[in-house]
């Protein structure tokens, strides 16, 4: 897949194209619903199909205080829409010029001069140009006379509700790693470095490896989980919590730290990938660390038999 990074980075004579737009934040299970219809229309039309997409959301320049974390980095986004068989992918800069193109200046500047759009595809909710002024009726009407046709998309559902990235953040927020999954396609994950702890893992028998708070993805409710660490490559199953340690004193606020099982790996200053697939238990304050140490110990029989029942991902 191609990734155009800005307007002007797409060659001279790119398309002709079809195209949708969005954030397409996670590429949930309805975001691969829309890129498949793309897909499938382009290939019919001998077209490349192109997603335009956005580097930030745009209330991290207007209400950065309310953005939203994003569901995966930009890179990874890019990854998943190549994946889903996307062509090429132009990423916009969201900047306050961006946001003040009218809907014709936008269609004119990205869909016909940049991308040769003859196919957009959009919701019936779709709003874009400076205040949200352009609708999908602007667009049918930019498109009789700019060259293109536009498709209507139907929202994707699952038990009669429509999957969304914000549905997907309120299953994260409350530990439903399963009901996150379900709407993502894939496990819910984060990724991050690894960086060095305070060794209390390690003297009680349950080494972990330490995530540097600096992390991408969402990262879920405070609780034990069950989960698949990647390091290096190599795919380990993981008993990870997230949140204070509430049995010791002087510990840092929420912090995330992932025990592999059957494997003891020096991965200081590496990347690593958690991918969470079920809650296992709430953090809760021990009355010493035996009561501690017998708690990880269920942990773990209950983590590995829960993952051996789990395809590894990508396996």
């Amino acid at each position: 897949m191609e990734l155009f990074a800005g307007v002007g980075a797409v060659p001279a004579g790119f398309g002709p194209s079809a195209v949708t737009i969005g954030k397409f934040d996670g590429v949930h299970v309805g975001h691969r619903g829309i890129l498949a219809q793309l897909a499938s229309l382009a290939a019919a039309r001998g077209l490349a199909p192109v997603v335009v997409t956005f580097d930030r959301h745009p209330m991290a320049l207007f209400k950065p205080e309310a953005c939203p974390v994003a569901l995966a980095s930009n890179a990874e986004r890019a990854a998943l829409l190549a994946e889903a068989g996307v062509a090429a992918t132009l990423e916009l800069e969201f900047t306050r010029a961006l946001s003040e193109l009218s809907p014709e200046e936008f269609v004119d500047q990205v869909l016909v001069a940049a991308l040769d759009a003859r196919l957009v595809l959009a919701g019936r909710d779709f709003r874009f140009g400076h205040r949200g002024a352009g609708t999908i009726d602007t667009l049918r009407e930019l498109g009789e006379s700019r060259g293109f046709e536009v498709g209507l998309l139907e929202d994707v559902d699952i038990d009669g509700s429509r999957v969304s990235s914000t549905r997907i953040r309120e299953h994260l927020a409350a530990g439903r790693v399963r009901e996150a999954a379900e709407l993502l396609g894939r496990y819910p994950s984060v990724r991050s470095t690894v960086v060095h702890g305070d060794a209390i893992g390690r003297e009680i028998g349950f080494p972990t490896a330490n995530l540097d708070p600096a992390m991408e993805g969402f990262l879920p409710a405070d609780g034990v989980y069950a989960s698949w660490a990647t390091i290096d490559g190599r795919r380990y199953a993981a008993a990870v919590s997230i949140g204070d340690n509430p049995t010791f004193a002087g510990i840092p606020a929420r912090r995330t730290e992932a025990h592999l099982l059957d494997a003891d790996v020096d991965a200081y200053d590496k990347p690593i990938e958690l991918e969470f697939v079920e809650f296992i238990r709430p953090m809760i304050a021990f009355d010493g660390i035996e009561s501690l140490t017998r708690a990880l110990a269920d942990d773990v029989v209950a983590i590995r038999a829960i993952l051996s029942a789990e395809p590894a991902p990508g396996g």
